[in-house]
């Protein structure tokens, strides 16, 4: 019934710096500063699957370099770090890079592509097409621009999609007010048991960042 959920492909930015797997340190440090990211995925150079993204660098890989360079690791420290002892003495993207690479497609929707980034606690993720090659990348402030709809449009939308579906034969007696995304519904309704189901339809509607719902149930005829 709800209008068609806006997908990775809507606010993803298609052009994105990336390296191949011989990329040497300070190339990748270079071209993170240069491009004011923190993470750069890696593809393949050669072949068949040349423009597939193979893995992704981050800050993160490279502090290890820094964090170990003073360090002389005991037992324990090597056994129990050893693969992040190895990204710190790589000089290679390969050697780096976290593979395989997480990644999302186009026609994802934003709700799924949050919980990967959730899950997996990153802050961007590439976008690949069918054949795993690069077409984009996709950051934590992308996901939130859906919640930069206008009120208007949300209300519209909550009208048409949750209170006349639900409440057609009190649709008219049914207020929309939407306010920097918090979205209240006032009036009468027939069917009482239904108002949970409203809340929960309106929260699902892209943009909201809230529900009030002040509905009550059709007025007492006097007694006679």
């Amino acid at each position: 019934m709800h209008g068609t959920p806006h997908i990775v492909s809507d606010v993803m930015t298609h052009t994105v710096a990336s390296i191949g797997r011989r990329a040497d340190f300070k190339e990748i440090v270079r071209l993170m500063e240069e491009w004011k990211v923190s993470a750069l995925p890696v593809l393949e150079g050669e072949g068949e699957g040349e423009g597939r993204v193979v893995g992704v660098v981050s800050e993160a890989d490279l502090l290890y370099k820094e964090e170990f360079r003073d360090a002389d690791p005991d037992g324990y420290t090597q056994l129990r770090r050893s693969s992040d002892l190895a990204k710190a003495g790589a000089v290679t993207s390969e050697e780096l890079m976290t593979s395989p690479a997480l990644t999302v497609q186009a026609n994802v929707t934003l709700a799924q592509a949050a919980r990967t980034m959730a899950r997996a606690k990153v802050k961007r993720l590439p976008v690949v097409d069918d054949t795993g090659r690069l077409a984009g990348i996709v950051s934590r402030g992308d996901l939130l621009k859906v919640l930069l709809r206008d009120d208007e449009e949300v209300a519209e939308e909550v009208r048409r999609e949750v209170v006349s579906y639900l409440f057609p034969a009190s649709f008219s007696l049914v207020r929309v007010q939407v306010e920097e995304g918090i979205v209240t519904l006032a009036g009468r309704v027939r069917d009482t048991s239904l108002v949970p189901v409203a809340a929960r339809l309106v929260r699902a509607v892209e943009g909201v960042v809230g529900v009030e719902c002040e509905l009550t149930g059709p007025a007492r005829r006097p007694e006679q």
